[in-house]
C-alpha cells in the first residue's frame, strides 16, 4: 500500500510537470492578481501555468490587515469578487467586506478548477529569451535550493507570455531589466520602485500600470505598482482584481497573435 502512494502521487505529479514544459502562459506569483489572472486565461482554453515559491499561494492576502483576516472590495470590482466565489458583505460607502480566508481561498480554487497547473514550492529564478530579443518562458528551481544557496541547475519551460506577479518586489521584472540592460515601458525605463501607502491613487495605479512592460513580459498587481512607481494601497483588494482581469486581456490577445 505504501508503495502505491507513493507511485500516484508521483506518476500524477510528473505528468503534470512533463505537461508543463510548454505553456501559453506562465504566472509567476499566487498572489490575487496572478491567480485571477491564471484563472481568467485558462478558462478561455489556454495552458497556464502558475509558480508560487511558499506552500500556500495567495500572497498578502490570507492575513487581512494586521493578521485581522478582512478586507474590503470596492464596488467596481464586486462582480469579479463574486464571480470567483467570494462572499460579500456590504460595508460603508459602496464597499464591501469579505472574509480573507474565505476570499483568498475562493480565488485558489477558481484558479486550480479553470485548470491552471499551479506549483508550489517552486521559484522563478530567471527568464528565457528568444532570438528577437523577447521573453518565451521561466526558468524553475526548487525553492529551498534557491533559499538554501545551493548550486543546482534549474529546468526550464517555455510560454508565449510571462507574468510577474510577485508583488512589492517585482523580482522577475528587475531581474529582467539588471541582467539584460534592457529597457522597460515604464517611465524610467526600469523599476520605478514603489511609492507609500494611498489608498485611492494605489488603487488607481494598480490598475493604470497593470500591462506589458517588455515584449513577452506582463506586470500585475503590486509588481505593476513597484514598475510604475505607484503608491502602494493596504487591505483594499478590488484593484489586484481589476489588475488581474486586465491583465488577462491583454496576455489572451498576445497569445492569440502568436498563434496567428
Amino acid at each position: 500500500m505504501e508503495s502505491l502512494v507513493s507511485s500516484g502521487i508521483i506518476n500524477s505529479y510528473f505528468k503534470k510537470l512533463n505537461d508543463s514544459l510548454s505553456a501559453d502562459a506562465a504566472v509567476v506569483g499566487g498572489g490575487p492578481s496572478g491567480l485571477l489572472a491564471a484563472a481568467v486565461i485558462a478558462e478561455k482554453g489556454y495552458s497556464v501555468n502558475l509558480y508560487e515559491r511558499n506552500l500556500a499561494p495567495g500572497g498578502g492576502m490570507w492575513g487581512g490587515a494586521m493578521m485581522f483576516n478582512k478586507i474590503l472590495i470596492e464596488e467596481n470590482a464586486a462582480s469579479i469578487a463574486e464571480e470567483s466565489g467570494m462572499i460579500l458583505t456590504p460595508g460603508e460607502k459602496g464597499n464591501f467586506v469579505v472574509d480573507s480566508v474565505q476570499g483568498t481561498a475562493a480565488l485558489i480554487n477558481r484558479a486550480c478548477c479553470s485548470g491552471v497547473r499551479v506549483f508550489n514550492c517552486i521559484a522563478v529564478d530567471d527568464l528565457t529569451f528568444d532570438n528577437n530579443e523577447e521573453v518565451n518562458g521561466v526558468v524553475i528551481n526548487w525553492s529551498p535550493v534557491l533559499r538554501q544557496k545551493m548550486m543546482v541547475d534549474p529546468l526550464m519551460t517555455m510560454a508565449e507570455a510571462v507574468l510577474d506577479a510577485t508583488g512589492h518586489p517585482a523580482e522577475i521584472a528587475a531581474r529582467l531589466a539588471c541582467k539584460n540592460g534592457v529597457e522597460l515601458s515604464t517611465a524610467t525605463g526600469g523599476v520605478a520602485g514603489e511609492r507609500s501607502l494611498n489608498v485611492v491613487l494605489g488603487e488607481r495605479n494598480t490598475v493604470e500600470f497593470t500591462g506589458e512592460v517588455y515584449p513577452g513580459l506582463f506586470v500585475s498587481g503590486m509588481s505593476a505598482c513597484a514598475v510604475g512607481g505607484g503608491y502602494r494601497m493596504g487591505p483594499i483588494f478590488g484593484g489586484m482584481l481589476l489588475s488581474g482581469s486586465k491583465v488577462a486581456d491583454l496576455i489572451i490577445e498576445r497569445i492569440e497573435r502568436k498563434q496567428l
